[in-house]
């Protein structure tokens, strides 16, 4: 037996929402990617299959709920840093490798499960849901798709989502991400 409930439409049915609206969603999206790594119980729940489907949107009050979260590593942070496994300190940050199907993510489960400080919610959310290298149903580029002329002249959105996606500097993932999440803020 399967039980459901209809929470809303899906993330994807809100690709070509008005600017503002998606702009709201990407910041909630980013906002639950801190959530599952960063929380008061020092639990880490990374999500492994992160695509417009596994999304919906309240259709209350807006809000971006995980519909589908069948594939999720949870890494038990505290565990970590008692067993301290080789590495458990160092901030590790996912690896990017092209694809040629949608909604691509690598991960190492050895990874995520030995070390506190993980950059993968972050990646997975800028790569498949909101950056130009999101693909889904055919189409390229993520929800923040099509910024308005003076987003793109000011080029801090697009530079930001670059760094979160395809980072240039070391650990430049991490600073991308909370940057990213002010800048959402203030375009909202």
């Amino acid at each position: 037996m399967v039980a459901v409930n209809y929470v809303g439409a899906e993330l994807w049915s809100y690709y070509h929402a008005p600017w503002e609206t998606r702009v709201d969603l990407a910041r909630q999206l980013m906002d639950i990617a801190e959530q599952l790594t960063n929380n008061d119980f020092d639990f880490a729940l990374y999500l492994l299959d992160v695509t417009f489907d596994n999304f919906a949107v309240g259709s209350r009050d807006g809000k971006v709920i995980i519909v589908d979260a069948e594939n999720v590593i949870v890494a038990d942070k505290k565990l970590i840093r008692q067993n301290k496994p080789e590495g458990y300190d160092v901030w590790y940050e996912s690896r990017v490798e092209d694809c040629d199907k949608e909604a691509c993510l690598s991960f190492s489960k050895d990874i995520l499960c030995s070390r506190v400080t993980n950059d993968h919610n972050y990646y997975a959310v800028c790569q498949n849901l909101l950056s130009r290298f999101a693909t889904w149903r055919g189409t390229t580029g993520g929800l923040l798709h099509d910024p308005p002329a003076d987003v793109v002249r000011d080029g801090q959105l697009q530079a930001l989502l670059d760094e979160c996606t395809r980072p240039r500097r070391p650990y430049g993932r991490f600073q991308a991400a909370r940057e990213l999440r002010d800048l959402l803020t203030q375009l909202r």
